[in-house]
Parts: structure tokens; C-alpha cells; sequence
């Protein structure tokens, strides 16, 4: 498995496949591992597909110094690896609250940005106006898995006990969907969280001039919506394209959390349509 040397010395691990310009794969979760990610539908079938091991995710190893983990600090990280892949600026896909380290980077590096696509990002806190997450998840009364995965939800998880949390992580898991078929069934399966770098992936809070920073690259910037995530909701996911100069948005009908397992054909289309212009 291929490496690279972040600036303090870590040595970080990510997964390889195909050729060409690159374009790198963050996993949300936090702290998930990448394999939840599968194949994103196919999307930059023709780049070299870069698929990150996060700082205490998979193969990297977590650092003594929690606050060196937390995604503030690992924006660092991808200029690192931009540096490693020998590129000017960095193309990237990154999903959830992997989109947190890739803010990260727009905001430390501005200038080594590339094409960069946000997937169903949790930025509530980045944008103005209510959510409309609590509208999205009234339409699913009636649906009996969805309504015990927000039960569950409004329990605090138990962080203190992985194979505890692996249970709740289990029962919660409805939520992120518009459906709760076999496909979905499956892919909630896949890829479990570890929670020592999920605890410190958010030992740093984001600056308070955020928003602002984001403003400052000139990088194209596409952020994707599910039209039924009640994770995020859908309003603040489109906000969101307002934060970038160069910003737009596109929401996929009938989609939650997981644009590419619910509408994959929709997800790749966006996706390399933006990426190849």
C-alpha cells in the first residue's frame, strides 16, 4: 500500500488504482473507514483514483497528540500529499464530514485547490437559515426503520465501547437513506468507524472567520445534495455552494446521505461531468 510523509513526520497510507491525473477520495463518518466508499459509482474511472487512510482510519496510524488528528490539522495533510502526488493543486471528492479536512485545505491552501466536489456535507454551521433535516424526516413517519434509527439517534452514542457503539452505529444506520432496502441494508455494513480518531478528528473547532476563508480560492467547487437526507437536510447543502467564488449545487431526487449507492447513475454523471471540464 502506497505512502506519503505528512509534514510532522507521519507516515500516512492511501489506496491506489488506475492512471492519469489524480483525484483523491476523503470517507466521512468520521473516522469511518474508506471501504463504505466502494467504487463511488465509477467516477474518475479514467484519473488515478487516490482513496485516503485519514489520520487513526485503516492502515494511518493515530498520532499522540489528539489535536495532530483533528480535521483542522489534517488539512495540512493534503497539501502534503499534494506535494507527495506532484501537483500543482489537488482534485478532490470527499463525503460527509470528510468534507471538514477538505474545507480544511481550501482554507490553509487556497491556492493549491483543484476541482473540488463536496457530497452531501454537514455545513449547518457554516451557512445562515434554518435546516430543513427535521421536514425531510417528518416525511418518513410511518416507516418503521427510519423512525427506530431516530430514536436511537436521540441517544447519545457510547464512545467509551466500540462493539457498544458498533450496535448503535447498527440501529441508527436507517437514517442516512431515503430507502431502507437490501442495497441499502448492505452498504450500512460496510466500513466501521474507529473511535478513537472520531473523538479526535473533532478535538479542534472550526474558526470563527471560516466561511470567509472559504471565499478565498478561485477553485471550481461542487457540492452535492440528497433531496431526502435527514442527516444534513438539503437546503443548507445548497447554501453551501454560496461559500466558494466559483461555487455551484446539485440535488440528486429521491437520494439520503449516499448519493452513489442510492442514485449512482446520477451521482456519476454530475460528478465526472464537473470533473472533466
Amino acid at each position: 500500500m502506497p505512502t506519503y510523509r505528512a509534514a510532522d513526520g507521519a507516515e500516512l497510507f492511501y489506496d491506489e488504482e488506475g492512471e492519469g491525473a489524480p483525484v483523491v477520495f476523503i470517507s466521512g463518518g468520521a473516522a469511518r473507514h474508506p471501504s463504505y466508499l466502494g467504487d463511488l459509482a465509477g467516477i474518475g474511472a479514467d484519473r488515478r483514483r487516490i482513496t485516503l487512510h485519514l489520520r487513526g482510519v485503516g492502515r494511518s496510524p493515530l498520532p499522540a497528540g489528539e489535536t495532530a488528528a483533528s480535521w483542522w490539522a489534517q488539512g495540512d495533510d493534503l497539501d502534503a500529499l499534494r506535494a507527495h502526488l506532484g501537483v500543482d493543486r489537488l482534485d478532490i471528492v470527499a463525503h460527509s464530514a470528510g468534507t471538514r479536512v477538505t474545507t480544511a485545505f481550501v482554507a490553509r491552501h487556497p491556492d493549491r485547490v483543484g476541482r473540488t466536489v463536496l457530497v452531501t456535507p454537514p455545513v449547518g454551521h457554516l451557512v445562515e437559515g434554518p435546516s430543513d433535516a427535521p421536514a425531510i424526516a417528518a416525511r418518513r413517519t410511518g416507516d418503521a426503520g427510519f423512525e427506530s434509527a431516530f430514536r436511537h439517534l436521540s441517544v447519545d452514542p457510547p464512545i467509551d465501547d466500540e462493539a457498544a457503539f458498533a450496535v448503535w452505529d447498527a440501529d441508527t444506520a436507517a437514517a442516512g437513506y431515503a430507502h431502507w432496502g437490501e442495497v441499502e441494508r448492505a452498504h450500512a455494513k460496510v466500513g466501521a468507524r474507529a473511535i478513537p480518531a472520531a473523538l479526535a478528528y473533532f478535538s479542534s473547532q472550526a474558526p470563527a472567520e471560516l466561511p470567509a476563508l472559504l471565499g478565498r480560492t478561485d477553485a471550481p467547487v461542487l457540492v452535492i445534495a440528497g433531496a431526502e437526507d435527514a442527516l444534513t437536510g438539503c437546503a443548507p447543502v445548497v447554501a453551501a455552494a454560496g461559500l466558494f467564488r466559483n461555487g455551484e449545487s446539485v440535488v440528486l431526487a429521491d437520494c439520503g446521505h449516499y448519493p452513489w449507492v442510492e442514485q449512482p447513475e446520477a451521482f456519476r454523471a454530475a460528478v465526472d461531468e464537473f470533473l472533466s471540464r
